[in-house]
């Protein structure tokens, strides 16, 4: 057999094993969406929430749609917090689409999530040789905490399915890799550049053994997403005067306090009159930092940095809206989750409270109730 076909019999045999949890999960979104309409009709009849109508393109999905069509230049400066490698890329699908930057988007995204979870399936299996841990890894990815949002007209599966090549290429010492999906990753979300923290622990752990090119190579890839995000802002900065506008315009939405105070509020929050709001979000922070301590401990440090400054950056906000989605982002939190449920019991409550959490926030976020 020769090693092309090898290949892409590797890739029917991943795609077969995706499909199911890709598919489950796409069916819990279905039936938050209905679950939504229900809620919408009782409570506010003949006056659904805009979330609602929006479908799949909903809450930042819309600014990526308008970007999509109208690029930034035609809209206001709060625009230039969205990256442009997503958008952009929806507006050449379109192509494909009749024109219609919506349906490119969301086709994207679930497209991105397929070929997402294959690469965390390879991924897992390289660590670790095992096909059970690794189909576990990729029920947890489509199963985790704001993970409904891979099938939105989002960034986020695009995002990942980046973040994890380069993971893949990091670990496997293929550094040309790496500089390619680095530099897109850092043109896909703020938080990309921070892959190149693993970047360099990997880089520093081969450094003694490789070769003067190879080290070139994994010099490239570490500067790879500095570069992506770089470019966008240097446009940015001949366009609007102010390289930093993507950050700035967040302050206001967001906020900012270190993450060590930003908890210890979040822990009065859940008994005082936040506690249906950011306190509702306070229990998740804390089994996020549980699955950060056990990153460290079931893998590689650079998965258990990644984890820790991705949780750390997303709990330094004043508001914790779209919190479980920056934990999706920090996939490694994932990868522990399908360790730590290894045993068949564990795994079906696992799956259950998660899925049952999916149509709950898939809900929320329709009737407005939730900002994913």
């Amino acid at each position: 057999m020769s090693r092309r076909s090898g290949a892409g019999r590797g890739l029917v045999d991943d795609l077969r094993a995706v499909a199911l949890p890709w598919l489950t999960a796409r069916a819990l979104v279905v039936v938050g969406y209905c679950a939504a309409f229900a809620i919408s009709d009782r409570l506010t009849p003949g006056a659904r929430p805009g979330q609602l109508t929006e479908g799949l393109i909903a809450w930042d999905g819309t600014w990526y749609r308008e970007i999509a069509i109208r690029g930034y230049l035609a809209l206001p400066d709060e625009a230039l917090r969205f990256f442009p490698l997503f958008p952009l890329s929806g507006r050449g699908l379109s192509l494909l689409t009749f024109g219609r930057e919506d349906a490119a988007l969301i086709l994207l995204a679930n497209v991105a999530s397929v070929f997402m979870l294959v690469m965390v399936r390879r991924l897992v299996r390289l660590e670790r040789g095992s096909v059970e841990l690794s189909d576990r890894a990729v029920w947890m990815v489509c199963l985790f905490p704001g993970a409904f949002v891979l099938a939105w007209g989002y960034a986020e599966a695009l995002f990942l399915l980046l973040a994890v090549t380069v993971f893949w290429a990091i670990r496997s010492r293929r550094w040309g890799w790496a500089i390619v999906a680095g530099l897109c990753v850092g043109a896909t979300r703020p938080l990309g550049v921070l892959i190149a923290l693993p970047v360099a622990i990997e880089m520093l752990r081969v450094w003694r053994t490789a070769r003067p090119h190879e080290r070139s190579l994994a010099v490239g890839a570490l500067l790879a997403p500095v570069a992506g995000i770089g470019a966008y802002l240097a446009w940015v900065a001949a366009n609007f005067g102010d390289a930093w506008l993507p950050f700035s315009v967040q302050g206001p939405l967001r906020g900012s306090s270190d993450p060590f105070t930003r908890l210890w509020r979040g822990l009065g929050d859940l008994f005082g009159p936040e506690r249906l709001a950011d306190g509702l979000h306070i229990p998740v922070v804390l089994v996020f930092l549980v699955l950060v301590v056990l990153s460290f401990r079931w893998w590689p440090v650079s998965y258990g940095a990644f984890a820790a400054v991705m949780v750390l950056v997303a709990i330094s906000a004043d508001n914790l809206n779209s919190l479980e989605r920056y934990g999706l982002n920090a996939f490694p939190l994932a990868l522990t989750l399908a360790v730590a449920a290894h045993r068949p019991s564990v795994e079906r409550v696992t799956t259950t409270v998660l899925a049952g959490a999916m149509v709950a926030m898939c809900a929320m976020a329709w009737t407005g109730t939730y900002v994913p």
